[in-house]
């Protein structure tokens, strides 16, 4: 049984992690494209950047998630 949250927070940390999955597919793309090695590691460099982004997201999506399960339970 999957419990579905609706929580205002959770809904935007969800909203930053698919931009930031549609920024590294145009980065991606970008990175193909170019044949400059100055570009090519500013990309990776950007690409890096959105990956730390990506990853504290998930953690504190993680971390939310947690908590709201720990209300729901001790409200019960």
């Amino acid at each position: 049984m999957s419990i579905i949250m609706k929580d205002p927070y959770l809904d935007e940390l969800k909203n930053d992690f698919n931009k930031y999955s549609n920024d590294l597919k145009k980065l991606k793309k970008k990175l193909l494209k170019t044949d400059s090695q100055q570009d090519q590691e500013k990309i990776i460099s950007k690409i890096d950047k959105i990956a730390k982004e990506m990853e504290k997201n998930q953690k504190q999506s993680t971390k939310v998630t947690k908590s709201r399960i720990k209300e729901r339970r001790l409200k019960k």
